[in-house]
């Protein structure tokens, strides 16, 4: 029946020294929760080498503070060495799109692709509208991938004027 002797003696070491540990731990680490679980680590320590509390030798609450002074330095290192940890935030619900603005949208882009040149509007549909990748659209297109490339930067620079004067808003 020793393991009942070691928890009536952790419980006399909490009765006697838990105030003192837990103000020590919550001074250390400026939050009484993480301080909470420091004083329990070292309550369990105790619980696991009671020969240290009861030898004779030295403080017990010394051994104790020093204890939970380790363990404090330990969440600390530990803290550093991981990554910042980020606060979750609740999930923003997706912003839902009006029907009508996907209709207006796409009649606008159509309307601009309407005015750009045959090569521009080919590697545009290429990329975009069948989803093919450089090497894909430069095959189906019969030019380098280079051409695609360079098409596809005009192509897109003529795509935005053509919206934008569209819409009205000055380049």
């Amino acid at each position: 029946m020793a393991g009942t002797s070691d928890e009536a003696l952790v419980h006399a070491v909490y009765s006697e020294h838990g105030r003192a540990m837990l103000a020590y731990a919550t001074r250390l680490l400026g939050d009484r929760a993480a301080a909470e679980d420091v004083v329990q680590e070292a309550l369990v320590r105790a619980w696991r080498n009671p020969q240290v509390l009861t030898n004779g030798k030295g403080s017990t609450r010394g051994w104790l503070l020093t204890v939970v002074r380790n363990l404090v330095i330990d969440r600390m290192r530990a803290k550093q060495a991981r990554p910042l940890e980020v606060a979750e935030s609740p999930q923003q619900p997706a912003v839902e799109r009006d029907h009508a603005d996907s209709v207006a949208t796409a009649v606008t882009v159509r309307a601009a692709m309407d005015t750009l040149t045959e090569d521009h509007r080919g590697v545009l549909e290429q990329l975009y509208f069948h989803g093919r990748s450089l090497g894909e659209a430069a095959a189906a297109l019969g030019v380098p991938p280079g051409t695609v490339k360079s098409r596809s930067y005009y192509a897109l620079r003529a795509l935005r004027r053509a919206i934008d004067q569209s819409e009205g808003v000055a380049p």
